[in-house]
């Protein structure tokens, strides 16, 4: 993640930028047909049948052949450093020996047999499309190329939005908050099938993707726009939508954070969350988009590492928890697909167990993927040992990987786990998909508040433009600055816009230089970010305000920042800074698009929490 405030599933190295370089493993057609051919073969599906899904039969008998240390490697879900499976560049190379024991990602399957690899971008995997598939060919070729090879899953944090791995040229959609905002169940399935479609086509075939939590806590500091919003049906249905749209794509879609990470002030990367709902409120409100995305068949579903004292009294976080993961999840809600812990690296997991214990106790707690531990070596031997000791079965680890081959098998994985360049080509930002992110951004863009009827701007009476304001790390693989951005879309909307970046914490000399150009314009547009009760953006906006220029503010993640500045007069939330979100805000303060999204979150006054000063639904237009 390019900005740690804002969260993600799995522990990270770096800042988030690509850099980097690295060989990339090119596979002719004929080794794709070979070792495709291959695998199928091993599993004695006749060559009429290869796409046909394997029986259960049929993959008992391939995991009744793998030896133990096989079997434990399959459980595993592992970071790597490198754009090529075989040949990264040095400094990766030292990332992985450090870390990981092995030079590359070829290594690390040939060592543990790992069953799956998780991409980011701080890993240098992810840098363009055809290196991207070519890592993916090549990790699939090094599995393949083993005794009783299996198929990879390879999966990212691909959430649009905030959470993004894979950048530009692909196709980079609203995130959750926003598509809560548009309330469009045909959007959020566009959004998994479009997403889907370019993550099959560079070789990623599992997306820890939608968010499943109902986040009613503003100060959430790891969910926040990345959850649907705050009302447990409206992000039942999109949840439900989006795993839809990722199936129709074969790419196995995840629900995420069970039992529910909604309602926190402390980041699970960092700290120990404790969610105090009873268990009635967690039916209510926790367990709903859950209960909806097991009913449409959802492909995995990733634990959280909380304390939810109603659930379970032991202290347990829930990835370690029975009661939760066995009893609830697995029980009564009668779930029996891939569960996925989140990063076994967060601090959150790691508080009350060392990490030679973490993921036995998961396993036991009902748990079939371990997704990135801090040292590979120490969790594989763990396990291992965990079964010659007796205290985990053999048995028990081949329910979990049958469940595993079951996922693999439906997306198709026995019979084509490579990819080739020309569906990249045709596939990765291809342009419908990019009209299709323009159309579903400018159905979120939310007008909070218009004294005056200020919006929209007019570029004959307007036509100079100031635009200032916070300029955070942009999103993975989107363009950025966002006062660059915005500044640009405006002036391609017709008036002459200037940017001058202010920051999330302007200092007064920033302030005092903003308030002087605004001076030399004819309107004031300012993106905030986080605005506090304390927080130097709020002087930055009343100084601007007092000018008796028209400002307009642009809240470019919460949309609680409203709550906070109440001499604007202009208000809108485009619920992320990527640019397919700040596009589509400008072509609403332009005119060139009617607002209609909807907050799907209540905003509180600020100076009385308990009271909402706007609800959810609330969203004006012209």
């Amino acid at each position: 993640m390019p900005d740690t405030s804002t969260g993600s599933d799995t522990s990270k190295r770096g800042t988030g930028n690509t850099g980097g370089g690295g060989g990339r493993a090119r596979l002719s057609r004929r080794t794709v047909l070979a070792a495709g051919a291959g695998i199928t073969a091993a599993l004695t599906v006749p060559a009429t049948a290869r796409a046909a899904t394997p029986d259960e039969r049929r993959l008992k008998a391939l995991i009744s052949r793998m030896s133990l240390q096989e079997k434990v490697g399959q459980l595993f879900v592992m970071r790597v450093y490198g754009a090529s499976a075989t040949s990264p560049d040095q400094a990766d190379i030292d990332a992985n020996l450090d870390e990981l024991g092995v030079r590359t990602a070829a290594e690390l399957i040939q060592k543990y047999r790992v069953g799956g690899i998780i991409y980011f971008t701080w890993a240098h995997n992810t840098q363009d499309p055809h290196q991207i598939a070519d890592l993916s060919n090549g990790i699939q070729k090094a599995s393949l190329d083993q005794p009783r090879g299996l198929p990879m899953l390879i999966a990212t944090d691909q959430e649009h939005g905030a959470v993004c791995r894979v950048g530009e040229p692909a196709a980079l959609l609203p995130g959750a908050m926003a598509v809560g905002a548009g309330g469009s169940v045909a959007d959020a399935r566009t959004l998994g099938r479009i997403s889907g479609t370019e993550l099959r086509a560079l070789g990623i075939n599992q997306d820890y993707s939608p968010d499943a939590d109902v986040n009613v806590n503003p100060a959430n500091p790891v969910i926040g726009v990345r959850s649907f919003g705050a009302d447990p049906a409206a992000v039942a249905e999109l949840v439900a939508a989006e795993a839809e749209g990722y199936r129709s794509a074969r790419v196995a879609a995840t629900a995420k954070h069970f039992p529910g990470h909604g309602d926190t002030a402390v980041d699970s990367h960092y700290g120990f969350p404790v969610i105090t709902h009873s268990r009635e409120l967690w039916e209510k409100l926790d367990a709903v988009p859950f209960r909806s995305a097991i009913a449409a068949g959802i492909d995995s579903i990733m634990t959280a590492h909380i304390q939810f004292p109603a659930l379970d009294e032991s202290g347990d976080p829930a990835t370690l928890s029975e009661p939760i993961l066995t009893g609830i999840l697995r029980g009564e809600l009668g779930y029996d697909g891939v569960v996925i812990t989140d990063s076994l690296g967060m601090e959150g997991v790691r508080t009350k167990y060392g990490d030679d214990r973490v993921p036995v106790l998961a396993l036991k707690a009902g748990v079939d993927q371990l997704l990135n531990p801090p040292s590979i070596d120490t969790a594989w031997n763990a396990v291992l040992k965990a079964v010659q000791d007796g205290e985990l079965t053999e048995a028990r680890l081949d329910e979990s990987i049958l469940r595993i081959m079951r996922m693999k098998s439906r997306l198709g994985l026995f019979g084509r786990a490579f990819v080739d360049r020309r569906g990249v080509d045709r596939l990765v930002g291809a342009k419908s998909h990019l009209a299709a992110a323009d159309r579903i951004a400018e159905r979120t863009t939310t007008l909070l508040v218009n004294e005056g009827a200020i919006l929209p701007l007019d570029r004959h009476r307007q036509p100079r433009l100031l635009v200032v304001g916070a300029d955070p790390d942009s999103p993975s693989g989107t363009t950025g600055p966002p006062t660059g951005v915005l500044a640009a879309a405006l002036t391609e909307a017709g008036f002459t816009a200037t940017a001058l970046p202010t920051g999330t914490d302007p200092s007064a000399a920033a302030i005092d230089k903003a308030v002087a150009a605004a001076r030399d314009a004819d309107a004031v547009v300012v993106a905030t970010y986080n605005v506090s009760a304390d927080s130097s953006q709020r002087t930055l906006v009343e100084r601007l305000s007092a000018t008796g220029k028209p400002v307009v503010a642009l809240a470019v993640r919460n949309p609680y920042d409203v709550a906070q500045l109440p001499s604007v007069r202009a208000f809108l939330a485009s619920y992320c800074w990527t640019d397919v979100e700040l596009r589509a805000a400008a072509r609403v303060i332009a005119g060139h698009v009617k607002p209609r999204g909807k907050l799907p979150v209540p905003v509180q006054r600020a100076d009385d929490p308990t009271k909402i000063l706007y609800p959810i639904g609330h969203g004006l237009t012209y």
